[in-house]
C-alpha cells in the first residue's frame, strides 16, 4: 500500500468516532427507546459468558441478565438500564423521572475520551489489514533468446515446477525473465537488473551465469539449474554444504565423458579416429581439464586416436569440421556447453554434411537429426530448480540446500540417422537406450 492510500485506512476509526459524537455528545438530551439498549445487553451477555461466568446462552443473576420469555408482538419491552454502567439515568422519583418515564443516556466525558482513544487506536490495525500480502519476485536467466526453442522448453518447466508447488503465475509469484547468448559481461548486466527490481531469488541455466551472478550479489540467494562441477568451478564449497549465497543441480559433466566415449565405439565399431570438439573458457580451467583427461583415458583404452578441435562462436563451427574431415576423423563427440546446446541444429547438419557419427550430451540434438546422445535431461533440471526456490521462499538459506546430482542419464539413439550413414547399431545398445527414434 502506498503511502498515500494508507491514510484511507484511518477513515473508518475517525468515522466511528464522528458517529458517536454527534449521538452523543452533540444532542446529550436525545432520548433513545429501550429497545436501543438491547444490543448493548447481548454483547454484554456473551461477553459474560465467554469470562466463564456463565454458559452461552444463560443470564446470570450477578450481571443482572435474568431469563425470561422473549416479549410478544406489541408487548412492552422491559429492560434493566442498571446494566448500562457506561449511561447515567435520572433516579426514579425525581422530577426528571417522572416527566421523562423513557430512559435517556448521557455520555460521560471520560467515556467519550476512551471511545475517541480506540478510535485512532484501530485505525492502524485497519491500515496493516488492509495491505496485500507481497507477491515474491522470482528472476530468470537464458540463454539464447526469448524466442529460440530452447529457451521457450527451459521458461515452460521452471513454470510447470512452480504450478507443481502450487503457484500462480501473476497472482502468488512473478517471474522475471531474461534472456541472452554466452557472454559473461551481458549476464552480469542482466543479473545487476533484476537485483535493481529485488527480486527474492535469481534462477540461471548455466555455469557462466552463475559465476557472473555470484560477480554481481553476495545476498541474493541464486539456483543454478545446470552447473557442470560446481565445486571445481569454484561456485560452492561442497555439493552437500554449498555455503555462500548459490545452490542447484549438476549435470555431472566430467564423470560423463568417459561414457560417452565408450557407447560411440560401441555403435560404431569400426570408428578408430575420434573428434573432440569443445568449447575453451565455457567452465573453470579445472574442469575443463577433467573432461579433457577423462577422454583421453577411455580413448586410449579402448584404442582410439583423438583429435581435439576448439569452437568459441558458432562462426568457428565449419572451421572445426573441415579440419575433422582433413584428419580423417569417423567419429565425434560434443562436450557440453550452453553454446553448443543453443546451437545443436548447426551441428546436426555440419556432422550429417561431413556423415560423422556423433554422441551428444543433450537428446535435443537427437530429436534434430543427431545419432545419439547421453546425459540429463535438461528441461527436467529446470523443472527441478523449482523446488529450490519453493524452498527458499519459504525461509531456507541456499547455503544449507545441498546440491542435487542427477539420478537419470538418458540414452537416445536416432535409428533413421544411424540407417542414413549405413550404421547398424548393435542390439546390445538399443536394449540400453531410453528411446529410439526410428
Amino acid at each position: 500500500m502506498s503511502p498515500s492510500l494508507s491514510y484511507l485506512a484511518y477513515i473508518p476509526g475517525l468515522a466511528v468516532v464522528l458517529l458517536y459524537y454527534l449521538a452523543f455528545a452533540a444532542w446529550p438530551e436525545r432520548r433513545y427507546p429501550p429497545e436501543a439498549f438491547v444490543v448493548v445487553l447481548e454483547i454484554r451477555r456473551i461477553w459474560e459468558c465467554r469470562r466463564g461466568n456463565a454458559p452461552h446462552g444463560a443470564r446470570t443473576p450477578k450481571a443482572g441478565l435474568v431469563s425470561r420469555p422473549t416479549p410478544a408482538m406489541g408487548e412492552p419491552l422491559s429492560i434493566d438500564t442498571s446494566l448500562l454502567p457506561w449511561t447515567h439515568f435520572p433516579p426514579s422519583g425525581s422530577v426528571a423521572a417522572s416527566v421523562e418515564p423513557e430512559p435517556r443516556m448521557i455520555v460521560r466525558r471520560p467515556v467519550l475520551s476512551v471511545i475517541l482513544v480506540l478510535g485512532l487506536l484501530a485505525a492502524p490495525l485497519v491500515a496493516k489489514a488492509q495491505q496485500p500480502a507481497k507477491v515474491p519476485r522470482v528472476g530468470l536467466l537464458l540463454t539464447p533468446s526469448a524466442e529460440h526453442p530452447i529457451a521457450q522448453a527451459s521458461l515452460a518447466a521452471f513454470r510447470q515446477g512452480l504450478r507443481e508447488r502450487g503457484y500462480v503465475e501473476g497472482q502468488t509469484i512473478v517471474i522475471e525473465p531474461r534472456f541472452a547468448p554466452e557472454r559473461l559481461e551481458r549476464y552480469r548486466d542482466l543479473v545487476a537488473e533484476l537485483a535493481r527490481l529485488k527480486v527474492d531469488v535469481v534462477v540461471v541455466g548455466s555455469t557462466g551465469m552463475a559465476l557472473a551472478a555470484k560477480q554481481v550479489t553476495t545476498t541474493i540467494p541464486i539456483v543454478a539449474a545446470v552447473m557442470a562441477d560446481p565445486v571445481r568451478d569454484g561456485l560452492i564449497a561442497s555439493l552437500a554444504r554449498p555455503g555462500g549465497n548459490i545452490t542447484g543441480l549438476t549435470f555431472f559433466a566430467p564423470a560423463l565423458i568417459a561414457k560417452r566415449v565408450q557407447l560411440l565405439r560401441e555403435a560404431v565399431p569400426g570408428a578408430s579416429r575420434l573428434a573432440v570438439l569443445s568449447h575453451p573458457g565455457v567452465y573453470s580451467e579445472q574442469t575443463m581439464r577433467d573432461m579433457l583427461e577423462g577422454t583421453e583415458v577411455a580413448a586410449r583404452t579402448l584404442g582410439l586416436h583423438l583429435q581435439l578441435l576448439e569452437a568459441r562462436s558458432p562462426n568457428e563451427f565449419g572451421r572445426a569440421f573441415s579440419a575433422m574431415a582433413t584428419d580423417g576423423a569417423n567419429s565425434l563427440i560434443v562436450f557440453p556447453s550452453p553454446m553448443f546446446y543453443a546451437e545443436h541444429r548447426r551441428l546436426v547438419d555440419l556432422a550429417t554434411k561431413h556423415r560423422l557419427p556423433t554422441i551428444y550430451a543433450f537428446k535435443e540434438a537427437v530429436d534434430a537429426g543427431g545419432l545419439m546422445s547421453y546425459g540429463t535431461n535438461i528441461p527436467e533440471l529446470l523443472r527441478i530448480a523449482a523446488t529450490f526456490v519453493d524452498k527458499i521462499l519459504k525461509g531456507a538459506k541456499p547455503a544449507d540446500l545441498p546440491v542435487e546430482q542427477p539420478t537419470k542419464f538418458e540414452l537416445v539413439i536416432n535409428l533413421k540417422t544411424a540407417k542414413a550413414l549405413n550404421l547398424t547399431i548393435p542390439p546390445s545398445v538399443l536394449a540400453r537406450a531410453d528411446e529410439v527414434i526410428e
